[in-house]
């Protein structure tokens, strides 16, 4: 999906990333708190996701505050990823400058060493957030550049849905 965040002097930033899970709460993924994305996520708490479906000529576009999920679900996705990734997780300073690829590599190496025969724990700047939906618009794609667009606004338990002109 396609993740969009900003900085709170509003300047927008956008990048895919994986949808790990979905529920009634709202669409969960993962990464580096100190990244980019979670340092924006950090300073403005909300975000809008895009799902795009070319072939359907679909598109689900997502609003919604941010919090993260606990660190029990973060632990939980953490020991279920390959250990590569668990390792890569120590090793990057996700959105850092970097000099060059060796520091990731020594990195890697140091932490494959550390971790040698153990658990590996995961590191206090990784870990999901959730995107708790406040609106959604569903967009289908037609020939004649007529699309349907369907807009749902969250008011209280309820769901107000309006049609949006292409």
């Amino acid at each position: 999906m396609t993740l969009a965040t900003a900085t709170k002097t509003g300047i927008p930033s956008a990048r895919i990333v994986l949808l790990k899970g979905y529920d009634k709460n709202g669409f969960v993924f993962f990464t580096n708190y100190e990244s980019t994305k979670g340092k924006e996520l950090q300073d403005n708490p909300y975000a809008a996701l895009v799902f795009f479906w070319k072939e359907l000529e679909r598109q689900v576009r997502i609003e919604g505050r941010v919090e993260k999920v606990s660190a029990e679900e973060s632990d939980e996705y953490f020991q279920s990823r390959p250990e590569g990734s668990r390792i890569g997780a120590w090793s990057s300073p996700q959105s850092a400058i970097i000099s060059n690829r060796t520091i990731i590599e020594t990195n890697v190496e140091q932490y494959t060493k550390r971790f040698a025969g153990h658990d590996i724990p995961r590191p206090e700047h990784w870990g999901g957030y959730r995107v708790i939906p406040t609106a959604f618009e569903f967009w289908q794609g037609r020939s004649s550049r007529l699309h349907d667009r369907f807009h749902y606004t969250q008011l209280n338990a309820n769901w107000k849905v309006e049609r949006l002109a292409p």
